[in-house]
């Protein structure tokens, strides 16, 4: 076992409300951490991970403090109250557990809980004096099952494993991994020195969350094997499927290790320096494992990550089938958290897998009563059609909640919404969360994302629709992918109109596979 890394730790404050610099929500890159200390060439402050990644690549990146994630016992002062960020490994919940969730919210928060791209779940709005009794509800429903260990929990997994007859002999168990990943972190006395954004990710072999820049990926293949990739390294390790979680603590114990004598403070695979990166950390593994395992070069991970589509699906058997639902804009009321677990608990396997597309995985249904829950689940708001308008669309938090925004974007985003064809209460003809409306949008689109400023937070893996705040207007283009994309269109707040005729257009010029 490597020894505690000598860097800042990553302190974990038992009930402590961080005032300190601003810490974004979780990222759709994960790379990106707008607002912490990130030194380039000479000292130079670098904004974020894409101006990162352009200096030489001899040029390593220095963090000069800990990490200030926010997690559900360290709280992040934000414009519209306290935030706090609850790991759910794989995204899993139970119905008490989602239940008690619901009762925070409302008795402590704002009444809504968001979903993050990792599968977390954020409350805001948190009151001065609510930290206390917000551990204690967690502790109470069972979702802190460690205070040391609480923010390094992030453990996405594909959300649809075992139920569609996808990935890796039909889905590999990718929740069992993450599972036992999780109490095998928990049980380490190395582990809580990562970082709150260090990210494992479990892939049955359909490429979906492989394709999430985790910083150690597991891929399931057929026939009980697993790969495992260090960051972005060529080469994986193969290795029996049963030895895969062990070797993924051991893995991120590695980089520790790893992270300690580079120096530079990195939170994540992809900050080590050169001499000191992902080779060396898989190097590292190899030693530290029980038994030799051979390294192949793997399969590079998928350019874009294939989340789930809305609506239903069933077993290859045809004898049970799962629901999948969207929140629109990434929060959930109170109400629909409540409706999803009363679903879960009547009709299903009495599990919710939150993913990290923002949406919930309804397990366990019988085909017959997965038709008729589904349509609930749209009454109820909820997005349940891949042709809904709301499908693909995303958005950071924005004004009044972010003291960084320079808009207040879930609006405007809705507005855009409104321009096809509602009224201003959204109530005529128009799209509606459930798909309805004269103008059903293409899903094989590009997704959209609305940012408050230029750290777009919460933005989509792969390519997107970028929409960002500047102050008087918003500037639309297409990031993520290498191929040909519309120039950059800057269109005034005061043009709603032209603002939804620029995204469009900037949708279908980027239009991906379905």
């Amino acid at each position: 076992m490597p020894p505690t890394p000598a860097i800042p730790p990553h302190r974990d404050e038992s009930l402590v409300r961080d005032s300190g610099a601003a810490c974004a929500p979780d990222r759709g890159d994960a790379g990106r951490d707008g607002g912490d200390a990130v030194r380039g060439p000479e000292g130079t402050q670098v904004q974020d991970r894409a101006d990162a990644h352009a200096q030489s690549p001899g040029d390593a990146l220095v963090r000069d403090r800990g990490d200030a994630c926010p997690g559900a016992l360290r709280l992040h002062s934000a414009a519209d109250g306290s935030l706090a960020r609850l790991r759910l490994p794989a995204g899993l919940l139970t119905p008490p557990q989602a239940r008690a969730l619901a009762d925070a919210a409302d008795r402590l928060g704002d009444g809504h809980l968001s979903l993050t791209s990792r599968g977390n779940v954020e409350l805001r709005g948190l009151g001065d004096a609510c930290a206390a009794p917000l551990a204690g509800l967690l502790r109470d429903a069972g979702l802190l099952p460690s205070d040391q260990h609480e923010r390094i929990r992030n453990i996405v997994a594909s959300p649809l494993a075992g139920l569609d007859g996808q990935g890796a002999d039909g889905g590999a168990p990718v929740q069992e991994w993450a599972r036992e990943l999780d109490r095998l972190l928990c049980a380490s006395d190395v582990t809580p020195a990562l970082s709150g954004r260090f990210l494992f990710a479990l892939d049955d072999g359909r490429g979906d969350v492989a394709a999430l820049g985790g910083d150690v990926t597991l891929v399931a293949e057929p026939g009980g094997t697993a790969l495992l990739r260090v960051g972005d390294e060529p080469e994986a390790l193969r290795l029996p499927a049963s030895a895969a979680p062990r070797a993924a603590r051991i893995a991120a114990e590695a980089f520790l290790s790893v992270a300690r004598e580079a120096g530079n403070g990195s939170w994540r695979v992809r900050e080590l320096p050169p001499g000191h990166d992902a080779a060396a950390v898989r190097a590292l593994l190899r030693t530290q494992l029980p038994q030799p395992y051979g390294t192949t070069a793997a399969a590079p991970a998928p350019a874009a990550p294939r989340p789930p589509r809305p609506g239903a699906l069933t077993t290859p058997d045809g004898t049970r089938a799962a629901l999948s639902v969207l929140a629109p804009l990434g929060r959930l009321t109170t109400a629909q958290l409540r409706r999803l677990a009363d679903v879960a608990a009547q009709d299903g396997h009495g599990e919710l897998r939150m993913t990290p597309w923002r949406g919930v995985v309804l397990p366990g249904l019988s085909p017959e009563a997965a038709g008729p829950r589904l349509r609930e689940l749209a009454t109820a708001g909820l997005v349940t059609d891949p042709a809904s308008p709301w499908y693909g669309l995303g958005a950071c938090t924005g004004r009044p909640g972010c003291a960084k925004s320079l808009s207040d974007v879930r609006t405007d985003a809705v507005t855009g919404l409104r321009t096809d064809g509602t009224d201003a209460r959204g109530e005529t003809t128009g799209p509606r969360a459930d798909g309805t409306g004269p103008r059903r949008p293409d899903p094989g689109l590009l997704p959209v994302h609305w940012s408050g400023c230029a750290r777009r937070c919460g933005h989509p893996h792969g390519a997107w629709v970028d929409v960002v705040a500047t102050g008087d207007a918003y500037e639309v283009s297409v990031r993520g992918t290498r191929h040909p994309a519309p120039a950059t269109a800057t269109v005034p707040l005061t043009e709603p109109g032209r603002l939804a005729d620029a995204v469009a257009s900037a949708r279908a010029a980027g239009r991906t596979t379905p």
